[in-house]
């Protein structure tokens, strides 16, 4: 049987991530919160909009109101990545060999591992970051669609248009597609290949969560009463196919998804703060946690695939620990 360790803390969660093994909550008030033979905390903003965990060097990436880019690392080193002034930083993004990415206002910036800065300005805000899985490519979430550009080189952007605000991006790990989260109740998506579209509606609410799974085969999502799950196998993608509708329940809404590190099983999280992880191959759930205080807005595992880090809008936070 799962056992939680509750950690409850006062305010929105905004990431739960394990940095050297330890659970870090980051609240939006700018403090980051750890378990390590106690609770301790750092804190790394005057206000937190924006987070992503870099894996490749194991530290959370942050953004917040008082124009500061930070990396926060296993241990809690922290370093200062970009200082912009008074202007908020809206998104961040961890790419690779060190490379981060963060947007304020018409602006992303493209930061390599020397410090180099790249910026791209755009038409409209930037209200989403990522990068691509291979190369060093970065998508970014605009009005009207996305753009993708290359920042080590000088060539042209590649621009992906749908009518729509699109609020959040993210790269297929095979690179193929790029999927949107948009202001509507909708994800839209392209084939990298030849643009192709793909519709991906009928959702209740709006996606504010997104996860891919191990091999990529799967894009898991929020937004509905299960958690919605888009097959990526063909060539295809998710055109003319139905999802997976995991972890159903008719009275309570999908808010954050974590798909398991190796395994084809999601961590589903809802606005009652109830977890659920489900297996895509049978549907068959186990409860990880009974409703809580407030809608979960963060989840992720750990490396040794047994524990699972979990916040909510109401700073009921903690650590699920599958083993028992």
């Amino acid at each position: 049987m799962p056992t939680v360790a509750p950690l409850d803390l006062e305010g929105h969660c905004i990431a739960a991530v394990f940095l050297g093994g330890v659970p870090h909550f980051a609240l939006a008030d700018g403090v980051v919160h750890l378990l390590d033979h106690g609770h301790k905390w750092t804190e790394l903003h005057d206000g937190l909009l924006s987070t992503a965990f870099d894996p490749a060097r194991s530290r959370l990436i942050t953004g917040g109101e008082d124009g500061k880019v930070r990396a926060l690392g296993a241990g809690d080193a922290v370093e200062t990545l970009a200082e912009v002034g008074r202007k908020w930083v809206t998104s961040v993004a961890a790419g690779p060999q060190g490379a981060v990415a963060y947007a304020t206002g018409k602006v992303a910036s493209v930061r390599f591992a020397d410090g180099k800065v790249k910026d791209f300005v755009h038409p409209r805000s930037v209200e989403g970051l990522a990068f691509a899985p291979k190369g060093m490519r970065i998508g970014v979430a605009r009005y009207n669609g996305a753009t993708l550009h290359f920042p080590a080189t000088e060539g042209k952007p590649t621009e992906l248009e749908w009518a729509g605000a699109h609020t959040g991006i993210t790269f297929s790990s095979d690179g193929n597609y790029v999927v949107t989260t948009m202001q509507e109740n909708a994800l839209h998506g392209w084939r990298l290949s030849d643009a192709k579209h793909m519709r991906m509606s009928g959702y209740p609410m709006k996606v504010k969560s997104l996860s891919w799974s191990a091999k990529g085969k799967w894009l898991a999502s929020s937004g509905a009463p299960a958690a919605i799950v888009w097959p990526f196998q063909g060539k295809d993608g998710p055109m003319g196919k139905a999802p997976l509708e995991l972890g159903t329940r008719g009275n309570a809404a999908v808010t954050c998804v974590a798909c398991h590190p190796s395994e084809d099983i999601v961590a589903i999280g809802y606005n009652d703060g109830m977890i659920l992880a489900a297996r895509f191959a049978d549907q068959k759930e186990v409860l990880l946690r009974r409703p809580g205080k407030g809608a979960i807005t963060a989840m992720s595992w750990d490396d040794d695939e047994r524990r699972i880090a979990f916040g909510s809008e109401t700073g009921d936070c903690g650590v699920i620990d599958i083993a028992g």
